[in-house]
């Protein structure tokens, strides 16, 4: 009975691994049908992919965006501005192009529009540059910093209170917004006894990249200093409320 369990758990292994194949082989000669260049590539990939002659960085976002930080060698291109189509139309369809934004919202309809204007070869960074910040990968910061936390003072911070919720966000994300309500609604509740703590992402650079913070919104939890839970992306002021009170009554 043991053999005949072990001969059906490698006759499924290899089924789901031919049908992952055989997705891959249909996407990947959709995409030469097409006459667009598709692929996936690594945060590492695409810092090497990028730095290559001719290689075209786009930088998604706003100007102001832009501005704060953005990828060495990239060019702002925001879809929102007047002169979108005058910038996309002086690209060069035959080179390269990396696409990023903050996460992948932005940058992701800007490569489907590309790919659609007949661009062979268009690239999106995975995560967008908050995965890139919190990664440890390098960036230019042409404007002066608000305020930067140290490992010492984010460490006091976190154990100011048995409970703290440290929201690491930006202004410039439109997901970290929509937290915003959820978190003011939590601290007005008189039942409520977590600490909130709120760092601007753009502001930390080093500390996102030693915590490992590599989306944006992500929370994390701290008891006693310590790191209990984390979540990254939205999160409802039920599932923040369940998990606070597991944790007093722990």
């Amino acid at each position: 009975m043991k053999n005949i369990k072990q001969l059906l758990l490698i006759a499924l292994i290899s089924v789901s691994g031919m049908a992952v194949k055989a997705q891959q082989i249909n996407a990947n000669e959709a995409a030469a049908a097409s006459g667009t260049k598709e692929s996936f590539l690594t945060l590492a990939d695409f810092e090497v992919k990028s730095k290559v002659t001719g290689a075209q960085v786009v930088d998604a976002r706003t100007a102001e965006e832009f501005s704060q930080n953005h990828l060495k060698g990239a060019i702002n291109i925001d879809p929102a501005s007047t002169g979108y189509a005058k910038a996309v139309d002086a690209l060069v369809k035959d080179k390269p192009v990396f696409v990023y934004s903050i996460a992948n919202g932005r940058s992701v309809s800007v490569a489907k529009e590309l790919r659609a204007k007949g661009f062979k070869e268009v690239h999106v960074l995975p995560g967008g540059i908050a995965n890139w910040i919190g990664s440890g990968y390098p960036i230019v910061s042409t404007t002066k910093k608000g305020l930067a936390l140290s490992s010492a003072q984010f460490k006091t911070l976190s154990e100011s209170s048995e409970l703290v919720l440290v929201d690491f966000g930006s202004k410039y994300c439109g997901a970290c917004k929509k937290l915003i309500p959820v978190l003011d609604s939590l601290e007005k509740q008189q039942g409520f006894k977590a600490k909130v703590i709120r760092i601007e992402a753009y502001d930390n650079t080093l500390l996102l990249k030693e915590l490992k913070v590599s989306q944006l919104p992500t929370l994390v939890l701290y008891q006693g200093g310590k790191q209990v839970w984390r979540k990254a992306g939205l999160s409802s002021t039920a599932e923040i409320e369940k998990i606070i009170n597991t944790k007093r009554h722990e």
